[in-house]
């Protein structure tokens, strides 16, 4: 079956069905990246712009690889080399982009809004690869594959989101889509950085990370988004760190199994501790593998419905 809707701008909204499709399609692909040979010619003869307007490193290249392994034609585009330095709009460099026949867009923008503005002005396929402080949902995707490859589910898994959740377009597609599949979710910041009425979204919300863990199966820790702030919401990150870091000892006190996972980059130190990034409880370096098995199924999926 296809997925509901021909662009993946964002998990708002997203039906539960849509989900689980990608989910298990991404099962299949993920299989695929553990031969020897790791290539399958589902989209042969498409192409790809990958359209980044922000720095990235895991994401584009999770793309970039999701796009080869599936035999598609990628095509790299980051704003520093394009003509938008010139005073080209978004919407003239998609159409010139689009004349050149391409299938599919990848896209990062630092303003809220600008995957869905593409789709509107393109016919190709647009996936949001993160706009602003908006959405970023095929890595809550990556998020959510990873957490029920670990504990066989989501419905009603305890999954708390903690650190910068105000600037932090991770934290919202990750609601959206937990939420969807039954998870139960909830935040966890300084007050600063937890946005007022957030709990209109069905999250329950923790000023103290000792309190939050007591119900946690799951902590997704987010990373402080100071390029996105433009006024101080900390006194110091070395305070911030005491009182929300996640440490070997705040594990131990939970006295129960939690699993840690985080999006990265990772600030060592600062919003988790160097033993847990790398200790048992960490799926991290998993994410990063799910995280080309989801993109190539989001890909396969839109790809393949045209």
């Amino acid at each position: 079956m296809p997925l509901s809707s021909r662009h993946l701008l964002g998990l708002d909204g997203i039906p539960s069905d849509d989900i689980k499709l990608i989910l298990d399609t991404a099962t299949s692909f993920r299989e695929v990246l553990e031969r020897p040979i790791k290539k399958v010619p589902s989209l042969q003869g498409k192409t790809v712009v990958n359209l980044f307007f922000e720095n990235s490193t895991r994401t584009r290249i999770s793309f970039e690889l999701a796009e080869r392994r599936l035999s598609a034609d990628p095509v790299n585009m980051s704003a520093d080399a394009s003509s938008v330095r010139k005073g080209e709009t978004l919407k003239d460099t998609a159409r010139n982009i689009e004349m050149m026949k391409i299938d599919m867009v990848v896209m990062r923008h630092a303003a809220a809004g600008a995957a869905h503005y593409l789709s509107q002005v393109v016919r190709a396929n647009v996936i949001n690869a993160g706009d602003g402080a908006h959405e970023h949902p095929t890595q809550a995707l990556l998020d959510m594959y990873t957490i029920r490859e670990k504990l066989g589910t989501l419905q009603d898994v305890n999954i708390c989101i903690v650190g910068d959740i105000a600037h932090s377009r991770v934290a919202l597609s990750n609601i959206y889509g937990l939420r969807a599949m039954g998870a139960k979710v909830s935040v966890c910041g300084p007050r600063t950085l937890i946005p007022a009425e957030i709990d209109r979204l069905g999250v329950r919300v923790h000023y103290d990370l000792d309190e939050a863990m007591a119900g946690a199966d799951v902590l997704n820790v987010l990373r402080i988004q100071l390029e996105r702030q433009d006024r101080c919401f900390l006194p110091t990150l070395r305070e911030y760190s005491q009182a929300y870091g996640v440490t070997p000892e705040r594990l131990a006190r939970a006295k129960r199994p939690i699993v840690v996972m985080h999006p990265g980059p990772i600030n060592r130190g600062v919003e988790i501790s160097a033993d847990v990034a790398d200790g048992e409880h960490s799926l991290i370096l998993q994410q990063v593998l799910n995280g080309v098995a989801v993109r190539m199924s989001v890909l396969y999926l839109l790809g393949t419905a045209n």
